[in-house]
């Protein structure tokens, strides 16, 4: 145990309990080119989750909910199913970091692929959970992330983010107008969606012909 010295009315410990250095986390820009993932990246991590582990429809279905309603982790994680409406073939959407509420419809491939998670959650509330019946946590998600990314041969490294990213590129990339990407990812301030417009090539698009 270090030994306790005391100077001038101050506490300080020997040379032997200095504290060691902490690596410091390389900056996002040193890692990987770009922050969002492409449709087909989206697909092609879709595709080796859906066919990897013991758990591969739920991970599929993890990623595909992710991407379409541009979910962070812990939205993600939290998902319950008492927020689905299949007659109306609707899903509420809670935001976190004081975000805005919103009601975003299914797509036809969601609906199916949560009607079958459902029969085999066996009545768990929770849509995305562990083999002991609890919500997945953010380790895991991230684990399985990177774990498709590099079954998928992705040349950078893939964070779950990266699907909230990927779903506002694909939507300023498809010219939906900026206000409705706010709404539908609950940005309260615009300025968090326009680096999303920033990075669409649409603008571009006709310039030399």
């Amino acid at each position: 145990m270090a030994k306790i010295l005391a100077f001038k009315g101050h506490q300080t410990t020997s040379p032997a309990n200095v504290l060691r250095k902490v690596p410091v986390r390389p900056k996002n820009s040193a890692v990987r080119s770009r922050e969002h993932l492409t449709i087909d990246e989206v697909e092609g991590l879709m595709k080796v989750a859906g066919n990897t582990g013991r758990h591969c429809h739920r991970d599929r279905m993890l990623i595909l909910m992710m991407f379409r309603h541009g979910l962070r982790v812990s939205e993600a994680i939290g998902l319950r199913w008492d927020q689905v409406d299949f007659n109306s073939g609707q899903i509420h959407i809670n935001r976190l970091k004081k975000g805005n509420a919103s009601t975003h419809y299914l797509e036809g491939d969601e609906m199916r692929g949560l009607r079958r998670l459902m029969r085999e959650s066996t009545g768990n509330p929770f849509m995305f959970v562990t083999e002991r019946g609890g919500p997945l946590t953010r380790s895991t998600v991230n684990k399985l992330v990177t774990r498709a990314g590099k079954l998928a041969e992705i040349e950078f490294p893939v964070h779950p983010h990266m699907f909230r990213h990927a779903c506002g590129f694909y939507f300023a990339n498809k010219g939906i107008d900026t206000r409705t990407i706010q709404d539908y990812l609950g940005h309260v301030s615009i300025t968090h969606t326009v680096r999303y417009t920033h990075l669409s090539p649409q603008k571009f698009k006709g310039l030399w012909s």
